[in-house]
């Protein structure tokens, strides 16, 4: 009996049905042939006709998952433009080498992947043959973003084509010696070869779709036309696990990034075991990234499979392979025919009888070897629909087996990632399956030798040729020869050098104020590149808004809501800005692509990406890393900085800490400046050394990160004398004395040096003047703009000394002759500034914010955690009367009377 309560099928629909009879003439029709042909079919004619909808432009929700078969069938196949016999031979060759690399590595417990590259090698060699365009040709080729633990096979490849020799390769993972092979792309350590780091993190897929969507900005603004560029990112599998790996995709659909190709390696594997034992990860994928609005191709099955598929009347074979779970699938790669018969063919009537016609070699070469991402044809014509796609980006799904042609100890084993070496046996069955011409008298010693079939070989030229018409070697790194940027103007780096005069400035205004001018440059204005995470408002940004435009490839179809205010949202074509919502992952992905513009286009970019401190390094420190590591350059601003300067945001939001993370990176040139004019300099300087002429021996593959404040204080005018820019840009300088501070110390007073750097300097001001006034004691105020940068001077001076060279660290130099006793003071974590203790002669002892944030104001904060100027008197006489230059007493007196 029918709920009369029950939700009617009509009603699920808002709209209002005005043919009736129509629709329930198209339900019957599918019901009949439920009951006729069984649901498989009723299911099958709704899928196709969903598929044609969509191909034919009608409005419909996506069909998010398709049969678990090719998206291109054999018949549509295109041509192959090339010798496939040939790419067969020079495929051979690479894989060899790949594997004898790794394993001659094996030996001194290196390491190395060789079951990776063994599943994915037609992916890349088909792209390398047919499709990557180098860096010789017009504009600036394909951006390449190599998976890594296929890196044995890309040197393999570069070996036979003459960029690479015999003791490039036997020095794989062995770099100290200098002719070494690094373990993963890293074009720190390989920049003529390597242009993106891609193995941390689930990074490289992210920066794929930055580096897309930076192609686009630079055309659209007129910069340079990169509509010729490709972006491809391998990557594999188990990778898109990671977050980062999926995080942008619906930012790539939205801008149609059709410039832009995924290529995911689906072997079914990741480090330790399947990527999805018990469900399907290319059905997941599908779902997740045409979700995403991403056009989606599927190269899953070998030609081998083509007589079956034809011999499925009855669509029981795609039942069976769409229920059938990844792991099952690696089992039938391991298993004996009359297993497969048994288990996958033996679950229904249908393809029991199919699999009558089947012999055991063609059901173990269907299970065993024939996948889509082993064969070209099938690659071949994945690609080319990848670049013919318009409007949306595309994803290309390959199923492999994980250690192909590496014999049955290797493929499909779920320690495979683990096994780093094939025994001679094991090269020797491996060569008589790729047919190579390699004796038994070339293992000498045990030892497996490299394989090339010689320079002038047919091989040989045939890649060559194919890479020249491609325009050029690829993968490949090239830093252009551009002309250094002309400095701006002098004028906006001294507009703070008088103070502020009566008006509170904070440092983050300070600095924003700057770029503003600097961006206003007839020379470099325009390559000032902007990056905000959705904070432009709490920084200050919004006056940039109307004057520079919000980068958006559609432009502004809107009128926005503030249009008739002087800062009103201003989006544009070719605006400048990147405002890139909530999202420091994907800023921080757009300040790779720019800062590393110089070499994969040619076009030296100036990125400033400006974030809240705590959610920068904390959260995207490994991309501070790969930034590093891809050699970029350009400003990182760390604003509302400091633990007690953000008031009553509380815990997590108070940092207290990047500093200490920031120092852990070589390529980070790490400032905390204290006053406008220190910024102004600094900032000078990094454009100077960055973007100018570089001094001998002077690495230009550097960043800068400063830290800035959201706090409005007076901004004092920039000390005469010599020797002050350099102060600053060393890291240390004095910025007073108690006596040039217009305070009358006793001549015989006891003295002691205050140390601070950002918002605490004003604490040690304020501290200086107490300590006068109140307890007798004349103090210097030092501003020290990096700790960082001091610790790295003092070391490298020690380093000198172990190479006999006499050297005085720049923080000895500075401090020599300063009378009393040091106290450094910071809003971070004491950490921050000892990192200098050891090179200090004079007596040391800090202060700063450890523990966790708060929320309160700031004096209160200060003064839990303290660093409030009270604090320092304190702090300072006790370090006086452990000296016995003031009585104990004073101590116990001051604390009484600060309330401490």
């Amino acid at each position: 009996m029918t709920d009369p309560n029950a939700i009617q099928p009509s009603e699920l629909d808002q709209l209002p049905d005005r043919d009736p009879e129509e629709t329930a003439e198209w339900q019957a029709s599918l019901d009949a042939v439920a009951r006729a042909a069984g649901p498989h079919r009723a299911a099958y004619l709704m899928r196709r006709t969903l598929e044609r909808a969509e191909g034919t432009g009608v409005a419909l929700p996506k069909l998010l998952e398709t049969d678990y078969v090719n998206t291109i069938p054999t018949s549509a196949e295109p041509a192959v433009d090339g010798d496939l016999e040939m790419e067969q031979r020079i495929a051979a060759w690479n894989r060899w080498n790949a594997a004898a690399m790794v394993t001659r590595s094996s030996k001194y417990g290196v390491g190395g992947h060789i079951a990776t590259f063994a599943s994915a090698a037609w992916l890349y060699e088909t792209g390398f043959n047919h499709f990557f365009r180098g860096k010789e040709g017009d504009g600036s080729g394909d951006q390449l973003y190599i998976q890594g633990h296929a890196s044995p096979g890309i040197y393999a490849r570069a070996f036979l084509d003459g960029r690479l020799n015999e003791s490039h390769l036997d020095h794989f993972r062995r770099e100290s010696g200098g002719n070494g092979l690094p373990s993963y792309p890293h074009p720190r350590r390989l920049p003529w070869l390597w242009e993106f780091p891609t193995v941390s993190m689930g990074l490289g897929p992210l920066s794929a779709i930055y580096q897309a969507r930076f192609n686009r900005y630079l055309t659209n603004r007129g910069i340079k036309d990169t509509s010729a560029s490709h972006v491809w990112a391998f990557l594999g599998d188990g990778e898109m696990d990671e977050p980062e790996s999926t995080a942008a995709l619906a930012l790539a659909a939205r801008e149609e990034l059709d410039n832009l190709t995924f290529v995911i390696n689906c072997n079914l594997q990741r480090l330790d075991g399947p990527v999805r034992a018990n469900f399907k990860i290319v059905q997941e994928l599908e779902a997740q990234f045409r979700g995403a609005g991403w056009n989606v191709v599927k190269t899953l099955w070998g030609t081998a499979w083509d007589e079956l598929f034809q011999l499925d009347t009855t669509g029981a074979l795609v039942r069976r392979l769409r229920e059938v779970p990844d792991a099952q699938i690696q089992t039938y790669q391991t298993r004996d025919a009359a297993y497969i018969r048994q288990d996958f063919f033996g679950a229904d009537p249908a393809l029991a009888e199919m699999a009558k016609l089947l012999s055991d070699d063609k059901i173990l070469e269907c299970f065993h070897t024939s996948r889509g991402g082993h064969e070209v044809r099938k690659v071949y014509a994945a690609y080319r629909a990848a670049l013919a796609h318009k409007g949306a980006p595309t994803v290309i799904l390959a199923q492999t087996v994980k250690g192909h042609t590496l014999g049955e100890g290797f493929a499909s084993k779920n320690a495979n990632h683990q096994m780093k070496k094939l025994t001679v046996d094991e090269f020797k069955g491996m060569r008589e399956l790729l047919g190579l011409p390699i004796k038994d008298s070339e293992f000498v010693d045990g030892v497996v030798p490299y394989g090339h079939p010689g320079a002038d070989s047919p091989e040989v030229r045939y890649l060559q040729e194919r890479r020249a018409a491609l325009g050029g070697p690829a993968p490949a790194r090239r830093v252009h020869p551009v002309a250094p940027l002309p400095a701006p103007a002098e004028k906006p780096f001294t507009a703070f050098d008088k103070g502020s005069g009566s008006q509170n400035v904070a440092t983050t205004m300070a600095f924003v104020r700057l770029v503003k001018d600097l961006v206003r440059d007839k020379e470099t204005g325009k390559r000032w590149v902007p990056i905000v995470p959705d904070e432009a408002r709490t920084f200050g940004m919004e006056s940039l808004f109307p004057s520079l435009g919000i980068y958006s490839p559609k432009g502004q179809t809107y009128e926005p809501v503030d249009r008739d205010q002087l800062m009103y949202y201003k989006e544009a074509r070719n605006g400048q800005i990147l405002n890139e919502g909530i999202t420091e992952a994907g800023s921080m992905a757009d300040f790779i692509a720019a800062s590393t513009s110089y070499a994969t286009h040619g076009e030296t970019m100036i990125p400033f990406y400006i974030f809240y401190s705590m959610f920068g390094w904390q959260r995207t420190a490994d991309q501070m890393w790969q930034l590093g590591d891809q050699l970029g350059r350009g400003f990182l601003i760390g604003a509302t900085a400091g633990r007690t300067t953000l008031t009553g945001e509380g815990l997590q939001h108070a940092d207290g800490h990047t500093p200490v993370i920031a120092a852990t990176n070589p390529a980070s040139l790490t400032y905390d400046p204290a006053f406008a004019y220190e910024i102004a300099v600094i900032v000078r300087e990094g454009l100077r050394r960055m973007y100018g002429e570089p001094r001998p021996g002077e690495d230009q593959d550097v960043f800068y990160y400063l830290t800035v404040y959201n706090e409005p204080l007076p901004q004092p005018a920039k000390p005469a004398g010599l020797g002050i820019d350099e102060g600053i840009v060393k890291g240390l300088y004095r910025f007073n004395t108690a006596e040039s501070a217009g305070l009358t110390p006793a001549a015989n007073a006891p003295r002691i040096q205050l140390m601070g750097s950002g918002t605490a300097i004003h604490w040690a001001l304020k501290a200086q003047a107490l300590l006068v006034e109140e307890w007798g004691v004349a103090a210097d105020v030092w501003s020290a703009t990096s700790w960082t940068e001091l610790r790295r001077d003092a070391m490298e001076a020690d380093a000198a000394l172990l190479r006999g060279e006499e050297r005085v660290p720049y923080v000895r130099q500075a401090l020599q002759g300063a009378e009393g006793p040091v106290l450094a003071v910071s809003d971070y974590m004491r950490q921050v500034p000892d990192q200098i203790a050891q090179w200090v002669e004079q007596d040391w002892a800090s202060l700063g914010a450890d523990g966790f944030g708060l929320s309160d104001t700031r004096e209160g904060a200060r003064r839990h955690f303290g660093v409030d100027a009270e604090s320092v008197v304190v702090a300072a006489l006790a370090q006086l009367a452990r000296r016995g230059e003031v009585k104990a007493t004073a101590v116990k007196e001051a604390r009484e009377r600060y309330g401490l």
